[in-house]
């Protein structure tokens, strides 16, 4: 049966698989401003499953529909089995490139599990090197379940978790909660996960990281490169940063004085 194109409701629409992708809520609001003003652009993609229709593409097309009381969505659906849905996945997504690499690591460790699949079997089945289908599955190997469970929520990014897979899964989940709460970058992730391994005994990795990361973050701050200029800025936006670049300066001198313990050879 060739694929066809149904205005379905959206009580009809099965979820299931839904797991293996990333709730982010920036691009959920995204979605939602674009459905706002110019409502459903293209259609999801959706398989009959148990007499409903179980989404392949456009997770964030349903959400987006039901926060706004949309009761239809077009939708085209593909006469398809479950393992063909999950490679579907990858393909779908894979010309804008809009998946997450932990996203890809999901649905291929799920295949391997669930369909009793090699990896040189998925590498031949997703067209990927089987290279790529080894490190995908090697990055679900090194993290820890409550840390994963929070990058699949979208609490944890893609980019802070490459930082925690550098740890022990014993010690990732309270260097993720210093990451998160602090909204740390990328590189800074990295910086506190840098240092948490190059510390000394459990003690110092408490007190001094976990207890205290701004310490380790701010040590990072450096003088102004020779040209601090970018060309992507504008000249107002190079003005502005390095402005506050030399801010942060004296700013960071007198938080490491506060921060300073007290001098306890002063009677």
């Amino acid at each position: 049966m060739s694929p066809r194109i149904e205005d379905i409701p959206l009580e009809e629409f099965d979820l299931s698989l839904a797991g293996m992708r990333i709730m982010n809520p920036d691009l959920v609001s995204r979605v939602q401003d674009s459905m706002w003003l110019h409502g459903q652009l293209q259609p999801v993609v959706a398989r009959e499953h148990e007499g409903k229709y179980q989404i392949l593409d456009g997770f964030k097309r349903v959400y987006v529909a039901m926060d706004l009381m949309i009761k239809t969505l077009q939708c085209q659906v593909l006469d398809i089995d479950l393992q063909q849905a999950k490679l579907l996945i990858l393909s779908y997504n894979r010309p804008h490139q809009s998946m997450e690499v932990w996203e890809e690591a999901m649905v291929l460790e799920d295949l391997l599990k669930t369909h009793d699949l090699s990896q040189q079997s998925l590498s031949t089945l997703t067209g990927y090197s089987r290279s790529w289908v080894s490190r995908r599955l090697s990055l679900i190997g090194k993290i820890d379940e409550e840390v994963a469970s929070e990058i699949r929520m979208g609490v944890i990014t893609s980019s802070q978790a490459r930082a925690l897979i550098k740890l022990p899964r014993g010690n990732q989940i309270d260097l993720a909660r210093v990451i998160v709460d602090l909204g740390l970058s990328s590189r800074q992730s990295d910086r506190l996960v840098d240092a948490f391994l190059k510390a000394e005994d459990e003690d110092q990795q408490r007190r001094d990281i976990l207890n205290h990361p701004e310490q380790i973050l701010w040590d990072y701050v450096t003088d102004l490169p020779e040209d601090p200029n970018d060309a992507r800025l504008s000249s107002y936006g190079n003005d502005l940063m390095i402005s506050i670049m030399k801010f942060l300066q004296p700013a960071r001198t007198l938080f490491l004085r506060i921060g300073d313990p007290p001098n306890q050879n002063v009677k």
